[in-house]
């Protein structure tokens, strides 16, 4: 049986420097800019693939770093993982129609 303070030691919260969370914002909004000029040009049947794809890329940064998942339990990642999974076998459906 684990003691209060192991439990504690287990659960540290980690905190991140305003750089990185500047550094993924700056990261999001080139990825919005690309999503932007994606759609104004046209690239055939890859217009939505590519767009999907960077969603995707922003998505997982969202959640690696502003849900604070990097930080967090192996659970914590099996069920971050699971989650993105499903939305991609979501999104391959959609994709296929």
């Amino acid at each position: 049986m684990t003691t209060h303070a192991e439990h504690e030691q287990d659960h540290i919260h980690h905190s991140d420097s305003v750089t990185t969370y500047a550094a993924v914002f700056a990261v999001l909004l080139i990825l919005l800019v690309i999503t932007v000029w994606v759609a104004f040009h046209h690239f055939g049947v890859f217009n939505p693939i590519i767009a999907v794809t960077i969603a995707m890329i922003k998505a997982a940064l969202v959640i690696w770093f502003f849900m604070h998942v990097r930080h967090g339990t192996h659970l914590t990642w099996v069920f971050a993982g699971v989650g993105f999974f499903f939305l991609a076998i979501m999104v391959i459906f959609v994709m296929s129609d």
